[in-house]
């Protein structure tokens, strides 16, 4: 942005010269210089100041990317999700492909149990 372009526009060169004959009248030609070097170190220092800030926003905001660690962030959720659907997934699995049989279920996981001999054993030995 060119901040003299925005209160010039309107100004032709005839004003700027009555406008520095009225300074001159008011503040005398001996302290126009030093008004001109404070206004410049003013200046200056306003610079510095917003240039300062400028840096200070840069790093408190990098500071706030590496705070949040938005990668471990993403992958522990991530996991976090896929546990859940890896057991539907599973439940799926086993409901579609259901093998009927002998089968205990266990807090939820479903077990083949092992049949016994019994009526072999009986009649062997009978």
């Amino acid at each position: 942005m060119n901040w003299p372009s925005l209160f010039l526009n309107d100004v032709a060169g005839t004003e700027i010269l009555v406008i520095f004959l009225v300074i001159l009248l008011f503040f005398g030609s001996k302290s126009i210089p030093g008004i001109a070097k404070s206004l410049g170190r003013a200046l200056f220092e306003f610079r510095n100041a917003t240039n300062e800030i400028k840096q200070e926003i840069k790093k408190s905001s990098g500071d706030v990317k590496g705070d949040l660690n938005l990668n471990n962030l993403i992958k522990d959720t991530t996991e976090e999700i896929q546990q859940p659907m890896d057991q539907v997934f599973t439940d799926v699995n086993h409901a579609v492909h259901y093998n009927p049989g002998n089968r205990e279920v266990t807090s939820g996981n479903p077990t083949v149990v092992p049949q016994t001999n019994e009526n072999t054993e009986k009649d062997s030995h009978d």
